[in-house]
């Protein structure tokens, strides 16, 4: 059956319910004691990358990802670049990377002098698919003196960054045993997963080491930052070095051995993040009340399908997302101006990586699956305050 834009843009207000104005994508939830952390700072001169709150919001969010070590960045970002690096990503490898994702996890392999290899997403999760990398891989790599080699380009293969894609957890540990087998490491981009769950395990804590983002239309906010978490200390030693400019313990000289970055998070901005941190588990629940609000909006609706959470996993539905039915595909931008038009903002899935200029000449798998799925997902309003009475300033 057809798409009935009228009926599928009157569902979607009814769950968001009424609101002046338009309904953004994804907004922040300032509802707790952020003007208060914030206050502390000013009142006490700690604003910069060195504060209690800083060391608080790392000790607290690598006990919430179940992970030894935290180091906090100025965005999500700076964390994955770090990674990459920590990691002994060089100049001239390949790392691989899904085409279905935010330009970021390309931009990061790039700033390393590294070269995205991009791979297809399942249809289930939307992220990196194991089943097909292992195809993938076993056509193209062989073994190489430091890891498996891309026998077409000659580069070494030097790393794996599965993202889980709106939230939902990729099949992980299928994609461990696909990695191992190739003596890959793999860095898991979860930048927009805190909080979700894959087989009872947080995201973030599933690699050798994770990656969140704390831009301001994520579930949890700083305004702008991110965060590196691991359980291998020297790899959170070797981070914590590179993100402080390569500084050497001193009283008062300024030392520096190696060429590093400026990318440590300021105190006033982990002050927000200590603040969202305490009230994490009310905005999960929220948000998975929004997604099931949806799913019962939306179940009878001809031509599309709400986005489950993959099995076995507990997502933080950090974007709700529907698809269109295959003969529907055609009809995806007259639903985004629809929803635009009432007043709700959506938005399709990123353009694949492969598609963007500076990419375009990259090395890539078949990417089928991505493509389908690019032509076929709308995200939906996904604040976590949404369909509740009191709105963004409740839930205190």
């Amino acid at each position: 059956m057809s798409l009935d834009l009228a009926a599928t843009v009157a569902a979607i207000r009814a769950v968001v319910g009424p609101r002046p104005g338009p309904v953004g994508l994804h907004e922040p939830w300032l509802a707790g004691r952020e003007w208060e952390y914030v206050k502390s700072c000013l009142d006490e001169g700690w604003i910069s990358s060195v504060g209690a709150f800083v060391d608080r919001f790392e000790n607290d969010l690598a006990a919430y990802c179940g992970t030894a070590r935290a180091v906090a960045t100025v965005n999500g970002t700076a964390a994955l670049h770090t990674a990459l690096m920590v990691l002994g990503v060089k100049p001239g490898d390949e790392v691989l990377v899904p085409a279905l994702t935010f330009v970021a996890t390309a931009n990061a392999v790039a700033h390393c002098g590294a070269v995205p290899h991009f791979v297809d997403s399942a249809p289930d999760t939307l992220g990196l698919c194991p089943e097909r990398l292992r195809d993938h891989l076993e056509r193209l790599a062989v073994r190489g003196p430091n890891g498996p080699v891309n026998r077409h380009t000659g580069r070494r293969l030097a790393a794996v960054v599965p993202v889980h894609v709106f939230g939902h957890p990729v099949a992980a540990d299928p994609l461990a045993e696909v990695a191992a087998h190739f003596e890959l490491p793999i860095i898991e981009d979860a930048t927009e997963a805190l909080g979700s769950l894959y087989h009872g395990r947080p995201a973030g804590g599933l690699g050798r080491i994770g990656v969140f983002s704390f831009n301001g239309n994520k579930i949890l906010t700083t305004g702008g930052g991110g965060m590196l978490v691991t359980d291998d200390a020297s790899l959170a030693d070797a981070a914590r070095h590179l993100t402080t400019t390569a500084k050497r313990p001193h009283p008062w000289a300024f030392e520096h051995d190696a060429v590093a970055y400026n990318y440590r998070l300021p105190n006033v901005n982990a002050a927000i993040g200590c603040a969202q941190l305490e009230r994490l588990p009310l905005m999960i629940a929220r948000k998975r009340r929004l997604a099931e609000a949806y799913r019962q909006a939306l179940a009878e609706l001809p031509g599309l399908e709400v986005v489950p959470e993959p099995a076995g996993s507990r997502s933080n539905f950090w974007l709700n997302a529907v698809r269109l039915k295959a003969d529907q595909a055609a009809r995806r931008d007259e639903l985004l101006a629809a929803t635009h038009a009432a007043g709700l903002m959506t938005r399709p899935a990123w353009t694949p990586m492969s598609h963007l200029p500076m990419y375009a000449d990259c090395p890539r798998a078949d990417l089928t699956v991505t493509e389908d799925l690019v032509r076929r997902l709308v995200c939906l309003p996904s604040s976590a305050w949404l369909g509740a009475e009191d709105g963004p300033e409740g839930g205190r």
